[in-house]
């Protein structure tokens, strides 16, 4: 058959009932916009929860752990040579906590191309004094050029400049949590004792906000250099090396093989944030799920509407099959018109839900814990896009199928007889 002519036959069926069409089409257009927002936005909150996880965890963490010393006495003693010794209350040995060589360590770790950036700190406890009580805090020494380059420590200063670290000599930037509980400001002066009850004044410079109270309650960050003068270590004293690589799921692998390179205990983020992942998957799931249901109902619809056109439509099906057309021909006269539906609908669908997730990204949305964020988070992803677009395809072309086939088999004679 002619499909110049199945087409004509199709858009006179089409405008014929155009109101009907109309909401067959509006309801795809529904499906598909609020498929996209929604997912846009469940999707952009997912990757916002996902990157306040990321953004302030290494992919690689070279550290040494404080443990109890495998070699007791009585492991030395010949008497019990042969036997099993079990010792309770091991007390952890004096082992060094910096990284032994850190200096050259460094510099083979940059030249690793698998490696996107590193940023040595010391990281240790301290007591802020704040008249006679005592805060417990910790402070770590970064590097500020590379602690932005790999954690965007930039960001996150809510106050002052991170770069007055490096140019003003015994300076702090504090947890806006630990600036409000001892009732600091920029330009004020903290005291701070260290474990070894050593005493050191550090200047204000600026207020750090991670949007994790938490945390905020107790950080506090100022220069390697500083940081080593207030526990009075020479310039090549380092405790930890955090590593971000350029392909996540590489740190397990090359965890294992840092920890042996350089004598050091590794942990990689697959392992201490094993939740992260599932998490994450789940968020999405639901998100997928959510979007999905919406087409489906949207598929529904069409089909009620495609069946009550077939049965109102009998005595023009009749006359086609009378004049010559087969079943097949009616078919596709059918399908013509579920995928003509699907193909407007889903058109318009994507078009709107990429002006409402459009405008959902510039809602301001401003919150305390969360300096970064000024709108609304969506995600752009073409996924969605080319998901809703052949989700519209093939719900109504599903939708449209049973109609159709229901119409191919119309006995004309019957039909006629009972006119």
């Amino acid at each position: 058959m002619n499909f110049k002519l199945i087409m004509r036959i199709a858009r006179s069926l089409l405008l014929a009932r155009w109101r009907q069409t109309s909401v067959a089409a509006a309801g795809v257009t529904f499906g598909i916009t609020m498929f996209i927002a929604l997912l846009s936005f469940m999707m952009g909150l997912n990757e916002m929860l996902d990157d306040m996880i990321l953004s302030r965890t290494p992919h690689i963490r070279l550290y040494n752990e404080v443990r109890p010393n495998a070699h007791q006495p009585i492991n030395s003693s010949k008497s019990f040579s042969k036997s099993y010794n079990f010792i309770r209350s091991v007390k952890p040995g004096s082992s060094r906590q910096e990284i032994y060589n850190s200096r050259a360590v460094l510099q083979t770790l940059r030249r690793d191309p698998r490696i996107k950036g590193v940023a040595p700190k010391i990281t240790a406890q301290v007591f802020f004094n704040d008249g006679p009580v005592d805060i417990t805090g910790v402070i770590t020494g970064i590097d500020v050029a590379e602690e932005d380059k790999v954690f965007r420590f930039n960001e996150y200063i809510v106050e002052g400049k991170p770069s007055d670290l490096n140019d003003v000599s015994n300076s702090i930037i504090l947890g806006k949590s630990l600036a409000h509980k001892l009732l600091a400001q920029v330009g004020d002066v903290v005291y701070v004792t260290t474990a070894q009850r050593h005493a050191f004044s550090l200047k204000i410079v600026g207020i750090y906000q991670s949007g994790i109270e938490e945390l905020d309650k107790v950080q506090s960050y100022t220069s390697l250099a500083t940081a080593q003068k207030i526990w009075n270590q020479p310039g090549d004293y380092i405790t930890d090396i955090h590593i971000r690589l350029h392909d996540l799921k590489k740190s397990a692998q090359l965890s294992t093989e840092f920890s042996a390179l350089f004598n050091t205990d590794a942990e990689d983020i697959l392992t201490s944030n094993s939740q992260f992942e599932t998490g994450s998957f789940i968020r999405s799931l639901i998100s997928y799920a959510v979007g999905v249901t919406l087409l489906v109902v949207a598929g529904f619809g069409i089909y009620n509407i495609l069946n009550m056109l077939i049965y109102e439509k009998m005595d023009s099906i009749a006359i086609l099959k009378a004049t010559g057309f087969a079943g097949r021909d009616v078919n596709r006269i059918f399908m013509t018109i579920a995928l003509s539906i699907g193909l407007v609908g889903g058109s318009l669908g994507l078009i709107f839900g990429f002006l409402l997730s459009y405008g959902i990204d510039h809602i301001p949305f401003n919150t305390a814990s969360l300096p970064t964020l000024k709108t609304y988070p969506v995600s752009y992803n073409p996924a969605f896009y080319c998901i809703g677009a052949s989700f519209s395809l093939i719900t109504t072309y599903l939708s449209g199928w049973a109609p159709a086939r229901k119409a191919s088999k119309i006995d004309p004679v019957v039909i006629i007889r009972g006119k």
